[in-house]
């Protein structure tokens, strides 16, 4: 039997690019990898992107995938880290809709943070929807029909949301809690 938290197999898509918030992504990647999990980063654009430390170039990670070669039926799970760049960069890609719609349309888990859920916006998937994100983007989600939270990490389902850097450890520990059911239905079908 497989033990708590046990993310072995699963398979994370993390849609991201440049000017994305660095540890938005890292914080995350290593909770999920130290657990199993295999994250892939997929970007408009394959090769190197750059992150962000607030206002500063910050880090860089390789975009395995581009939107156009990546499909969400090879994924378990989404992470899309925030960034005001990164997030209004991502929102206008046709192919991150629509990989966002399906993962959402399949009932996998989504885990977002900051600016991230700008995304979920364009994709027409936050109206009915709880959720928090960076204070700026509040009107957003409302406006989109969601149902915005000042709360450092909000569970809605599928899917768990967190404000800001300053959340992430209450973010990882939930995004683990939240992969791992996801992870558990994938055991339980196979």
């Amino acid at each position: 039997m497989a033990e708590k938290n046990d993310l072995h197999g699963l398979r994370v898509a993390c849609l991201l690019t440049d000017g994305f918030e660095y540890v938005e992504y890292d914080e995350p990647r290593k909770a999920l990898e130290e657990v199993g999990a295999r994250v892939t980063v997929i970007a408009p654009q394959k090769g190197e992107r750059y992150g962000m430390k607030h206002h500063d170039k910050h880090g860089t990670v390789n975009a395995e995938f581009t939107l156009d070669d990546a499909d969400a039926a090879q994924f378990d799970a989404v992470l899309l880290p925030g960034g005001a760049l990164n997030a209004d960069a991502l929102r206008i890609e046709p192919k991150a809709q629509e990989f966002v719609r399906a993962i959402d349309d399949a009932g996998k888990p989504i885990a977002v943070i900051c600016h991230g859920p700008w995304l979920l916006v364009s994709a027409d998937l936050a109206d009915g929807r709880t959720i928090t994100s960076y204070k700026t983007i509040q009107d957003d989600l409302r406006n989109a029909g969601a149902k915005w939270v000042d709360n450092e990490c909000v569970r809605d389902g599928n899917w768990v949301s967190s404000r800001q850097p300053a959340d992430i450890p209450a973010f990882n520990r939930e995004m683990v809690k939240l992969f791992s059911e996801g992870a558990a239905k994938k055991r339980d079908a196979a």
